[in-house]
C-alpha cells in the first residue's frame, strides 16, 4: 500500500498545477482534457473555503478544508502515465511541490483542528506558497503541451481579466 501511495502522490502537484487552467473546452494537443483540471478546481474551491472559514473562526470548516486539500484524489492512471510521460526527469522536482503542499495543507488542518488562528495563517500563507512555486515552474509548459497554445492564450486572458 505503500508503495501505491507513493505512485499517487507522485501526481498531486499536477493537481496544483492546473488550478488557473483555461476553460474547459480548450483544445488538447494529447486527446481529451485532463481529469486534473476538475481536481484543480475543487482545490481551488477548498483554498476558498479555508480562507471563508478563517474569516468567521469556524475552525473545523477550515479543518476538513484543508484534510480535502491535503489528500486530494488524483487523476486517473491513463492520465498519471500521459502526465509522468511529459514530465520526463522533471518529475522529481514536481514531486518535491506536491509533498511540500501535502506537508503545508497538514499542518494547515492541525493548526485548524487546535484553533489556533494566527498558526492557520501563517499554514495557509505556506500553502499558497508551494502552489504559487509549482505554478510557476510547471504551468505555463505544462498548459503548452495540454491544451496546446489556445490553453495558453485562455489562461493568459482569465489572468488578465482578474485584475
Amino acid at each position: 500500500m505503500k508503495n501505491n501511495n507513493t505512485q499517487y502522490r507522485l501526481l498531486i502537484p499536477a493537481i496544483l498545477f492546473l488550478a488557473s487552467t483555461g476553460p474547459a473546452s480548450a483544445a488538447t494537443t494529447d486527446a481529451e482534457p485532463l481529469q486534473l483540471r476538475k481536481i484543480m478546481q475543487s482545490l481551488s474551491a477548498d483554498m476558498q473555503i479555508v480562507v471563508d472559514a478563517t474569516a468567521m473562526e469556524d475552525w473545523p470548516r477550515a479543518e476538513q478544508a484543508a484534510a480535502r486539500i491535503a489528500d486530494h484524489p488524483t487523476p486517473p492512471m491513463s492520465e498519471k502515465v500521459r502526465i509522468l510521460s511529459f514530465m520526463g526527469s522533471k518529475m522529481a522536482g514536481f514531486k518535491a511541490h506536491d509533498d511540500k503542499t501535502h506537508d503545508a495543507a497538514s499542518a494547515l488542518k492541525q493548526a485548524a483542528h487546535q484553533q489556533d488562528g494566527v498558526r492557520v495563517i501563517e499554514q495557509f500563507a505556506r500553502l499558497q506558497n508551494t502552489c504559487l512555486s509549482c505554478h510557476q515552474n510547471y504551468r505555463a509548459s505544462f498548459q503548452q503541451h495540454f491544451y496546446g497554445a489556445a490553453g495558453a492564450a485562455a489562461e493568459s486572458q482569465a489572468k488578465m481579466g482578474a485584475r
